[in-house]
C-alpha cells in the first residue's frame, strides 16, 4: 500500500502558487546579484589597497632615496583612498558592519521591531540615494577641470561616492526584502 505524499508547507504569510514562486526566484536572484556585487567591491577594494601601498612606497622611495618626489604619487594615493573607503562603506552597509541599534531593537515587540528595521534600511537607502545624486551633480559640475598632477578630470574624485551611494541603495533594498521574508542577509565575506 502506498502512503500519501506529504503536503508541501505553505509560507507563513499565506502566499503560494506560481506568483509566490516567481517572487522567491526574483528575490533569490537579487540576493545573489547583491552578494556578487559586494564580493566584487571587496576584491576591488583589496586591489585598490595594494595599489595605494605601492603608490605610497614609491612616493617615500622617490623622496628619501632618489631625492626626487614623484608629484603624481600623492594625488593617486588620495584618489585610491576615496575608492577603497567608499567601496568598503557600501559593503559595510550590506554586511551590517555599520553602527546599529540592536540593543533598542531587542527590547521591542516583534511587530514594532520589523517596522523599525524597515525604517532604518529605508533611511540608509535614502542617504545613499542623496549622496549618489549630489556627488553625481558635483562630478558633472567639475568635469571640465583637471587634477594638475594626474591630468584627469576632477570628476574622478566624486565618482566613488556616486558608486557607493548607488550600491547602498541596492543593498538597503536587499535588507528590506530580507526583513519582509524573515531572513538575514548573508555577509559577502563568507
Amino acid at each position: 500500500m502506498l502512503s500519501p505524499s506529504p503536503t508541501p508547507a505553505r509560507p507563513a504569510d499565506g502566499a503560494h502558487g506560481p506568483a509566490a514562486d516567481a517572487g522567491a526566484v526574483r528575490a533569490n536572484f537579487y540576493t545573489r546579484f547583491c552578494a556578487a556585487l559586494a564580493r566584487a567591491c571587496l576584491g576591488l577594494g583589496i586591489f585598490g589597497l595594494m595599489l595605494l601601498v605601492i603608490a605610497v612606497l614609491y612616493q617615500v622611495f622617490g623622496r628619501y632615496v632618489l631625492n626626487d618626489t614623484p608629484t603624481w604619487a600623492e594625488s593617486i594615493a588620495m584618489l585610491l583612498v576615496l575608492y577603497v573607503t567608499m567601496l568598503g562603506t557600501a559593503v559595510g552597509v550590506r554586511d551590517a558592519g555599520h553602527i546599529g541599534l540592536e540593543s533598542l531593537l531587542i527590547l521591542l515587540p516583534d511587530h514594532l521591531r520589523t517596522k523599525l528595521e524597515i525604517l532604518i534600511h529605508v533611511l540608509v537607502g535614502v542617504f545613499g540615494a542623496v549622496m549618489a545624486y549630489n556627488c553625481a551633480f558635483l562630478a558633472h559640475s567639475v568635469a571640465d577641470y583637471k587634477l594638475p598632477t594626474l591630468g584627469i578630470s576632477e570628476g574622478w574624485r566624486y565618482l566613488p561616492p556616486v558608486i557607493a551611494g548607488t550600491l547602498i541603495v541596492l543593498f538597503s533594498i536587499e535588507h528590506i526584502i530580507a526583513v519582509l521574508k524573515g531572513t538575514e542577509v548573508e555577509p559577502a565575506w563568507h
